[in-house]
């Protein structure tokens, strides 16, 4: 007994017109920003001594004055570089403590009210971390004058905001087997906390930890340009006075702490994580 089978043609798939021309209308909004943009800007020319100026820089740069390095004066680059890393690793230190119980108040539960509790604290961290670190600097050198104390408050402020946003989400995202377990073998919440949840999240918090000591050094050094401490200060006041020798062996000595920062940093994370 033979079947006959019929093959019906197979109906043409129609695309949405949205999905096939979508790229071209992002193209266009995008063409249509940088545009607006652009045209925003208003050109004015170049000055008369940017010759000579962009001359006298490059040749600053490229001689560095290597006397200032270090001269026992406690003003010099070495000195103001350890006063740099002073700031931000005692700004990192103070608000990654404050930052945990933030954090906890961030996190989001289970809870009947969790979400409300949740909520909330995103809205204090978000509020915390919207005042940049050189806005709270100059509003700190109000309150305590100019210097590093200044330069730490500044830091440690602006930091809770951003590490308790990062620490939430950890809290949010931890493995929870160890809690249960715990708790299925009679534990009560303390026990939990200490057993569990401290070395469970312990790693993401430290590893976070010295990912902000590697950004609040990079800010530290630009602090003490509004007089807050660290080796901003000298650098303002070089490129006050046209030193651009002294501006050089300054960028130079930024530059080699925030590459060794970042590379004892990132070889540190990696053993935790």
């Amino acid at each position: 007994m033979q079947t006959t089978m019929t093959n019906k043609p197979e109906k043409p798939v129609h695309l949405n017109p949205w999905r096939r021309w979508s790229w071209l209308i992002w193209l266009v909004l995008v063409a249509g920003v940088y545009t607006w943009a652009i045209t925003g800007l208003h050109f004015t020319g170049l000055q008369e001594s940017a010759g000579s100026v962009s001359k006298s820089i490059v040749h600053g740069l490229v001689n560095p004055d290597w006397a200032y390095v270090y001269n026992g004066s406690g003003e010099d680059l070495v000195s103001l570089i350890i006063q740099t890393l002073a700031i931000a690793l005692l700004g990192t230190f103070v608000s990654a403590l404050i930052s945990v119980p933030f954090a906890f108040w961030a996190a989001r539960g289970e809870h009947e009210w969790g979400h409300l509790r949740s909520g909330s604290g995103k809205i204090v961290l978000t509020l915390i971390r919207t005042f940049p670190e050189i806005v709270l600097a100059i509003m700190f050198i109000k309150a305590v004058g100019p210097g590093s104390y200044a330069g730490v408050l500044a830091v440690s402020i602006h930091s809770i905001g951003m590490l308790g946003k990062l620490f939430s989400e950890a809290i949010e995202n931890m493995d929870r087997g160890a809690e249960e377990a715990i708790v299925s073998a009679g534990g009560n919440s303390p026990q939990v906390f200490m057993l569990a949840t401290i070395p469970t999240i312990m790693p993401e918090f430290i590893s976070y930890t010295l990912y902000r000591f590697e950004i609040a050094v990079r800010s530290a050094s630009i602090l003490g340009m509004v007089g807050a401490g660290g080796i901003g200060t000298p650098m303002i006041f070089a490129i006050q006075t046209r030193a651009w020798s002294r501006v050089g062996i300054i960028l130079l000595g930024i530059v080699v702490m925030v590459l060794l920062i970042d590379t004892l940093s990132e070889q540190l994370r990696k053993r935790l994580i």
